[in-house]
C-alpha cells in the first residue's frame, strides 16, 4: 500500500495527465485525484481525503492561493506544494502565507520533484534556494510586510499585472518579444497554434497594441519583461 496520496491540481490537461503518469510509477505514491481548478481541488479533498496536494497558481474558477488557504482551513494536516513556472515573489509569499509547505518551478526534473513530495510528505518544508534568497531581500528591504498574507500585496519589482495578463499570457507575451513566431510558441508551451493565437488575441486587446512590435515596445517601457 502506497504512502502518499497526491491530488495534482492544473488547469492543463497536459500538465496534469503527464504528471499523473510519471508520479504515479513511483512505489511510494498514488494519485488518487485530478482536479482542473482550485474549487474542484477543495470539493476533491472532502472526498479523496489527499495527504499531499500538487498545486498550480493560476486558474480559471479559483486559483491555487485561494484554493489552498480553503484547504489549510478545512484540513490542516493535507500538505500543499505549490508548482508554477513563474518565479515571482508575490506569489511565493501568498502561497506560503496561505499555509503551503512547498513552493517548486514545472521546469524542475521529476526526480527532484518525487524527492520533493516525499520531503513534505515527511514533514519537510520546500523552497529553491534562489527564491528564498529572494524572500530574505525583499524582507529586507521591507517589501515583505507582516506575517501571513498581510505583505502580499506590496510592490511588485516586476509589472507582470500591469495590464492585467494571466500568468499564461505572459509566458506568450515573452516568447513573443524572443522574436518566436506561433508554432515555436506553441511547441515551447506545448500549446496549439490555435490556442497561442487566442492568447495573442487576448494580449493586444488587454495591452491596447495592434502587433507584436508594439505589444513588446509597451512591455518594455512597464518593466514587464
Amino acid at each position: 500500500m502506497k504512502d502518499i496520496k497526491l491530488m495534482l491540481v492544473d488547469d492543463q490537461d497536459l500538465i496534469r495527465e503527464s504528471l499523473h503518469i510519471v508520479l504515479d510509477m513511483d512505489p511510494d505514491i498514488e494519485v488518487t485525484a485530478l482536479a482542473e481548478n482550485g474549487k474542484a481541488a477543495v470539493d476533491l479533498c472532502r472526498e479523496k481525503q489527499p495527504n499531499v496536494v500538487l498545486m498550480d497558481i493560476h486558474m480559471p474558477v479559483m486559483d491555487g492561493v485561494e484554493a489552498t488557504k480553503r484547504i489549510k482551513t478545512e484540513w490542516p494536516h493535507i500538505r500543499v506544494i505549490i508548482l508554477t513556472t513563474f518565479q515571482e515573489v508575490g506569489y511565493v509569499v501568498e502561497a506560503l502565507g496561505a499555509g503551503a509547505e512547498g513552493y517548486l518551478l514545472k521546469a524542475i526534473h521529476p526526480k527532484d520533484l518525487i524527492a520533493g513530495i516525499k520531503w513534505v510528505h515527511r514533514g519537510g518544508t520546500l523552497i529553491p534556494q534562489d527564491i528564498a534568497k529572494l524572500l530574505v531581500d525583499q524582507a529586507r528591504s521591507g517589501n515583505g510586510g507582516g506575517s501571513g498574507s498581510g505583505g502580499t500585496e506590496t510592490a511588485d519589482p516586476v509589472r507582470h499585472d500591469a495590464y492585467g495578463l494571466s500568468e499564461r499570457e505572459m509566458q506568450v507575451l515573452t516568447c513573443i518579444a524572443q522574436g518566436l513566431n506561433n508554432k515555436e510558441i506553441a511547441e515551447k508551451l506545448f500549446l496549439s497554434e490555435g490556442t497561442v493565437k487566442n492568447y495573442i488575441s487576448n494580449i493586444y486587446s488587454k495591452m491596447d497594441v495592434r502587433d507584436r512590435i508594439q505589444a513588446t515596445r509597451k512591455a518594455q517601457e512597464e518593466g514587464m519583461l
